[in-house]
């Protein structure tokens, strides 16, 4: 087999093979596995020390504040920390220690694991002098008061230090977290200087409350260590008629001292990923491709961000380092497929510098990035999502935004949206001015969600609104950054303290309703913390925990309107997407906490915190390329674009440099078909006039070239013809063009003549040539066997297959069938709605939808047989009708949400003349595709055949228990409620249908599940309707018509309270439909049948295979989200 050119010519690495067999190469796999297990191992013991560490820090606060309320000491909680050489004492210095520990190591720098083994050694040294009793040591017995059990504590902390010492040392490259170079001198002088002066106030304060020398230094001494959590007998009796605030005050200073040194030690190293304007002119280029993936994009242009990107540069992380967290927003930007690598990159600077990583309102598809990376996910809130077409402002829900708009209007306040490319520079400065002035004092929100600059010439897209008075005055402002080509998000809201009230609501309005003009086809307006609680707190009988969560957010609420915008943005009536926050591990997630309070301006920022730069500033060179990326859409605005797809896209732009159109205009001319021609050249076909010229279309199958001589595999469905070109014919150059320039599966228009290969094979040898349609998507004429991907790619699956678009022809064919031989009859083709108000006609749940227009609910028809009942009514007939109906079931090899059907009435007929005619209808439609049926068909009753089916007599009639058990032996399963009727046509369904291949007709069903058929006229509780049953499913059904009004009323009615009692399938009473119904019906025979069915039963395949475009699940895709700021 020849290789297609498209794939020879790929990136080199498309040359190696996937999967070598080689055994070093399993070894290397191996050991890769191996580095994976041991570097889980590691971070699994890392999480367990940074866990001890932080339970340690709880202990310590509870055992202090214990200390000075109650004066008492829980010696067994400090031995039980103290076995493990864990510094716990009940003192502040000992929280801050430990507090200062859990820091270092949630964010695995090296120094906190020094730090815990240096506490090992220590420890295991303490311990084994206080155990062994080697050397006099009064200063310990000063400092602590043994028990014989901590004297056992004492040698288990030895042996315990050794082991955890070992332990640490293995795993010491899951602590990289690097430090500023030099930071240790800084950290030391930080140390002396707050150690002496926290040493000369302690000694100032206790030598003014004692009057001689010796005591003082003995309470000096007592201080300091009691300070450091040491309270031995000793140091309780020098410190008597002390007060216990001078220990407490001297604990405070070492601790803030200790805090400042580690805070200056601890400072991160440089990295080198912070915010370049190359940098942003980069997130912008991926922007414009997938921009439209998540509502928080544009975000990431923000300036006090660093980004990293993906090896491949195709996938980028934007995020900011605060308060020791490298804190990431939103989903990554660019190339989903790369989102891992970009996620990995990020993750892995992270844990270099020491930092947490930690995302803030991540989308789901994000959210999934990132857990798949280690991270834990839990929701954050929700985002509301408004959709111009979807929004009526006339319409009662929207009575709320009508109000404010109506407020607005009187109040003589005109609105405008304009993008502020389009302002002059007097107005785009008035706008940023006015932004500041009337946020006031309040600190700036958001980061996540907020741009953080107004009037930059970057951001020519974005869309300010603006509200002004009869004087010209700006009262309201609203500004939107772009999400994509067509959808906006809310960045800045703000509006005069004296505006009339509703003034923001009407601007949203105004972007609503004039959506079309602006160019926006969706909306992301706030985001809303904790909105499932205000949502379940509003359901009756909500939950206590509820109630509780909802009664802490309304206190909250005072500080941040977390209800007051949940309640602003839900008058919208918005579809609410969540968002997400990503963080490493339980331990960490206060600090995560912490710095995503600062960032988004709810906690005061300190220090570098609140020195990070917001500025930077483009230059004209990197603006100019920002126009550009604006200005132009890119070839490409999808995911996934390959290599193969770069080249054939290059080779269409050459070959449109030569002058050769890649999608030229019609009419093209053809003497021949592709099979006539290949018919004429098969080896042994008489020779015809190799004078005569000949014009096909095919596509190219393959392409090889020898030097002159090229070969071209041309097809058109199963016909295959090989084209010879040569240069001798027409010219070197054009041996060149098509060999270098046509890819497999481009549209080819040849011309030329028969002839033969030199080794003799048939073939037309080319004369002229043109290009009818480049393909830029590589075409798999023998690779396309996947069935998901073929069902996704169905015209890919029609063109590498052709026998799939054989069957539907065949399909057409019985189409035809079917029309022409109810023409025949005199039926008359007529058409119904599909849109409906009144869901009826058959037992099926629907789908249902919603116009703009009349503002009503509408559902989408599930049969047309109400509306052809009501032309019967008028005096139509006989009547058919061929066309789509939709039921909102599952989907299998039989079912498909949208299907075809035929209905058709005769007057003055019934079930048994349409039994005749659908015989006749099937037959033919057999015919016309080459189908022979058989004979004979038989007609059964269902009570006969269910009979059969149970091994034993049943009827309308049987006691309902004893149905039931039949259907429990017979593993059948019976809805709630269900009558006798029920239970019957269950089991039909189950064990008779489809044992069923012979064509059959069942007979005489029962009436509780036939609401629209006449009543037997011979046999009660039952009704005149066959089903006729082919290969082991239903092909169609026919009744005797119910024409008593009162009686299908009564059914109707039946149904309806069904519907009420939760039944999603069952038939709502259609008014129109009885009072048609009323004016007299002549009697009439109706049929039904399932025209994919039928085709499926005449050809043995599957629904799927005779659909166009079967049913096939949405790929999932993010439809954005975000949060918004009120400020």
């Amino acid at each position: 087999m020849t290789t297609p050119r498209s794939t020879a010519t790929a990136s080199p690495s498309s040359s190696v093979p996937a999967r070598p067999a080689s055994p070093p190469d399993d070894g290397r796999r191996a050991d890769r596995r191996s580095d994976a297990d041991v570097d889980r191992r590691h971070q699994r013991v890392a999480r367990i020390v940074t866990a001890c560490y932080a339970l340690a820090v709880v202990v310590a606060a509870c055992l202090w504040i214990r200390g000075l309320l109650h004066g008492r000491r829980e010696a067994w909680l400090e031995d039980g920390f103290g076995l493990f050489n864990v510094p716990l004492t009940p003192s502040l210095i000992s929280v801050v220690v430990l507090a200062l520990c859990t820091w270092t190591l949630s964010g695995r720098k090296r120094v906190g694991l020094v730090a815990v083994m240096v506490f090992q050694v220590l420890g295991s040294y303490l311990g084994a002098v206080g155990c062994l009793r080697l050397i006099n040591a009064p200063t310990l017995d000063t400092l602590y008061a043994r028990s014989d059990f901590g004297s056992i504590v004492d040698g288990l902390s030895v042996v315990v230090g050794v082991v955890v010492l070992a332990v640490l040392w293995s795993v010491r490259s899951a602590f990289p977290g690097k430090l500023r170079r030099g930071s240790w001198r800084g950290s030391l002088l930080v140390l002396l200087i707050g150690s002496i002066a926290t040493v000369a106030t302690a000694s100032i304060v206790v030598f003014a409350h004692l009057p001689t020398a010796g005591p003082r230094w003995a309470n000096l001494r007592a201080t300091l260590w009691g300070a450091l959590g040491f309270h031995g007998p000793s140091l309780r009796l020098e410190q008597a008629g002390m007060p216990g605030w001078i220990q407490q005050a001297t604990s405070l200073l070492l601790s803030l001292v200790t805090v400042v040194a580690v805070v200056v030690f601890l400072r991160s190293a440089q990295h080198d990923q912070q915010w370049t304007a190359d940098r942003e002119v980069q997130i912008r280029r991926l922007l414009s491709t997938w921009g439209d993936r998540d509502s928080l994009g544009y975000f990431a242009t923000r300036r006090d961000k660093a980004s990293i990107c993906s090896p491949n540069a195709r996938a980028a992380v934007t995020y900011r380092v605060i308060a020791g967290v490298s804190l990431a927003s939103g989903d990554p930007i660019g190339d989903p497929e790369s989102w891992d690598a970009a996620v990995a990159a990020w993750r892995a600077e992270a844990i270099t510098y020491g930092w947490i990583p930690a995302v803030l309102g991540a989308g789901a598809e994000g959210a999934r990035a990132y857990a798949r990376l280690g991270l834990h996910v839990i929701a954050l809130g929700d985002e509301a999502l408004l959709d111009p077409e979807q929004f009526d402002l006339d319409s009662t829900d929207s009575a709320p935004v009508r109000q404010a708009v109506n407020r607005v209007r009187k109040a003589g306040l005109t609105i405008r949206a304009i993008r502020q490319g389009q302002l002059a520079a007097v107005e785009l400065a008035e706008l940023a001015a006015r932004a500041a002035e009337w946020r006031g004092d309040e600190p700036e929100r958001g980061f996540s969600m907020s741009l953080g600059r107004e009037g930059d010439p970057a951001d020519a897209d974005v869309l300010f609104v603006t509200a002004r008075d009869a004087g010209g005055r700006l009262r309201g402002l609203l500004s939107f950054v772009p999400w994509g080509k067509a959808r906006i998000s809310l960045d800045l809201m703000r509006r005069h303290p004296h505006a009339p009230n509703g003034i923001n609501e009407a601007m949203v309005a105004h972007v609503l309703t004039h959506a079309d003009r602006i160019g926006v086809r969706q909306v992301s307006l706030n985001f809303c913390m904790f909105r499932g609680v205000y949502e379940r707190n509003a359901q009756l009988g909500s939950r206590p925990l509820t109630r509780l969560n909802h009664s802490v957010l309304g206190f909250l609420d005072k500080f941040w309107q977390l209800e007051r915008l949940y309640r602003s943005n839900e008058k919208y009536h918005p579809q609410w997407l969540p968002r997400f926050v990503c963080f490493p591990d339980w331990v960490s997630l206060s600090q995560v906490a912490l710095a995503a309070g600062m960032a988004e301006g709810f906690v005061p920022a300190i220090g570098a915190a609140r020195r990070a730069a917001a500025g930077g500033h483009l230059d004209a060179q990197h603006l100019r390329e920002i126009e550009q990326l604006q200005s132009s859409a890119p070839l490409t605005s999808e995911r996934g674009r390959g290599e193969r797809f770069r080249q054939r896209l290059l080779h269409l732009s050459q070959l449109e440099a030569l002058g050769v159109q890649g999608y030229p205009a019609g009419p093209v001319r053809q003497t021949c078909t592709m099979a006539q021609l290949a018919a004429t050249l098969r080896p042994g076909v008489e020779e015809q006039d190799e004078s005569y010229a000949e014009t096909v279309i095919g596509r190219v199958r393959a392409i090889r070239a020898h030097g002159d001589v090229g070969f071209l595999d041309l097809g058109d469905g199963t016909s295959t013809v090989q084209v010879v070109v040569d240069a001798a014919v027409v010219g070197s150059e054009s041996v060149r063009q098509i060999a270098r320039l046509l890819d497999v599966g481009d549209l080819l228009r040849v011309s030329g003549v028969r002839g033969r290969s030199r080794s003799g094979q048939p073939s037309l040898i080319l004369q002229d040539w043109s290009v009818q349609a480049k393909a830029l998507s590589p075409v798999a004429f023998r690779g396309l066997v996947d069935p998901g991907l073929r069902s996704r790619r169905r015209a890919l699956d029609l063109l590498v297959h052709p026998e799939s678009l054989e069957l539907l022809r065949r399909r057409s064919a019985v189409v035809a069938s079917l029309r022409s031989t109810l023409i025949a009859a005199g039926y008359w083709e007529v058409e119904t709605p599909i849109l409906q108000t009144v869901h009826g006609g058959a037992a099926a749940r629907p789908f249902r939808t919603h116009i703009n227009a009349y503002s009503a609910d509408l559902s989408l028809r599930i049969a047309p047989e109400l509306y052809l009942k009501r032309l019967l009514v008028a005096g139509a007939g006989p009547i058919f009708e061929i066309g789509r109906n939709f039921r909102n079931e599952g989907a299998d090899f039989t079912h498909n949400p949208e299907f075809t059907s035929l209905e058709a009435y005769l007057p003055y007929s019934d079930y048994r003349g349409m039994q005749v005619l659908a015989e006749e209808l099937i037959r033919r439609a057999g015919a016309a595709i080459g189908v022979s049926l058989p004979d004979h068909w038989p007609v059964v009753r269902v009570l006969d055949a269910v009979s059969v089916a149970v091994g034993e007599p049943v009827d309308i009639d049987t006691d309902i228990d004893l149905l039931l058990a039949i259907a429990v032996r017979h593993a059948v399963p019976v809805g709630t409620g269900s009558g006798p009727g029920a239970v019957i046509e269950a089991l039909y369904a189950k064990l008779v249908e489809p044992t069923t291949i012979a064509p059959t007709f069942y007979v005489d069903f029962p009436a509780e599940t036939s609401p629209l058929t006449r009543p037997h006229r011979s046999e009660p509780g039952l009704v005149e309707r066959w089903d006729l049953v082919m290969n082991g499913m239903e092909l169609g059904t026919a009744y005797t018509e119910l024409t008593d009004p009162l009686e299908q009323r009564r059914r109707l009615v039946a149904q309806s309270a069904k519907a009420t009692a939760g039944d999603l399938e069952a038939m709502q009473v259609d008014e129109d439909f009885l009072a048609d119904l009323e004016l007299g019906m002549p009697p009439s025979g109706g049929l039904g049948i399932g025209v994919d069915r039928l085709v499926m039963a005449l050809t043995g395949t599957t629904i799927r295979s005779v659909l166009s475009f079967p049913f096939v699940r949405a790929t999932p895709t993010h439809a954005g989200s975000a949060q918004r700021r009120g400020n």
